[in-house]
């Protein structure tokens, strides 16, 4: 089952290199979500405002983020794309303010090689990557910048991913996809250490396919690649509790835990502060249990 396992299988490294920043994999990681963006499903129109993004990165800061990452397109199910300038204008001013205010890693979270370059050129020193570097020069755009990459899965696009979603082992599929991905990347030169995995949870998936990929995603930590576990506020969790997006809470807090416990490294939120508690407490759990072990 585990192809990744047996192709690729090394120990998960201890931290991740982002530029100057140094981050514990042997600790959860927190990625804030700041989309400044005029249709993002939760928070579209909220931060599209430079003021307003700056205000909400630095409380993100407060609230104990680890990593913030800025996306200038929507890929919400039935988006419409963006052009390469508009995402430049809205994405680049902001990553150039913020990497000189704020003492925590930026990540570009984009599928446009150029729109890659101009951000870590602006202070960025991670890139998530909705399309896994399948866009055109991404790839090689990537291997030349030198920092972490996230590769996600999704069947299909953001215009279409909901439409016609078919797998026949969803997990078995999802693996197939991550081992052609890393195989291409590591042809091109990206530094192993660099490559993070996520599932893609809601992206080309009906509810049932979200609920294996998550009771299954010690599988994808047993790879050796940290995992990335972006679940917050999605329409899964409406789904479960009937609840809009706005009153997610609960529901974000009890997945992200889960995949946690699981073994995913990152988890990308929208409500920084309250994961964090939620991350302290599991910490806290881990460590008694530790002590009482060693007694």
């Amino acid at each position: 089952m585990n192809a990744l396992a047996k192709h690729f299988n090394k120990q998960t490294p201890t931290f991740l290199q982002c530029a100057k920043y140094k981050l514990n994999l042997q600790e959860p990681l927190i990625m804030g979500i700041l989309n400044v963006t005029p249709d993002s499903f939760s928070d579209g129109g909220q931060f599209n405002n430079f003021d307003a993004a700056i205000v909400q990165a630095k409380q993100m800061l407060a609230d104990g983020v680890d990593i913030i990452d800025i996306g200038g397109e929507s890929t919400r199910p039935g988006a419409a794309a963006v052009s390469e300038d508009e995402e430049l204008q809205r994405v680049v001013p902001l990553i150039e303010k913020l990497s000189q205010e704020i003492d925590v890693p930026i990540s570009i979270d984009t599928s446009k090689a150029t729109v890659m370059y101009e951000a870590v050129q602006a202070g960025a020193s991670m890139i998530n990557d909705v399309y896994a570097l399948q866009k055109d020069k991404a790839l090689q755009t990537a291997a030349q910048l030198k920092v972490p990459v996230c590769l996600m899965h999704m069947q299909g696009s953001p215009e279409t991913m909901q439409k016609n979603v078919q797998y026949k082992n969803i997990t078995q599929e999802v693996f197939d996809f991550f081992e052609k991905r890393i195989e291409a990347c590591l042809e091109f030169g990206l530094n192993k250490e660099h490559i993070i995995i996520d599932p893609g949870f809601g992206f080309g998936k009906h509810l049932q396919h979200n609920l294996e990929l998550l009771n299954k995603l010690d599988l994808f930590v047993e790879s050796g690649f940290p995992v990335l576990a972006g679940l917050s506020r999605k329409s899964m969790l409406g789904q479960i509790t009937g609840k809009d997006v706005k009153n997610r809470l609960a529901a974000s807090l009890a997945v992200a835990q889960i995949a946690l416990q699981k073994g995913s490294q990152i988890i990308r939120v929208h409500d920084v502060a309250e994961s964090k508690d939620m991350v302290r407490v599991l910490q806290a759990i881990k460590m008694a249990s530790t002590n009482l072990n060693s007694v």
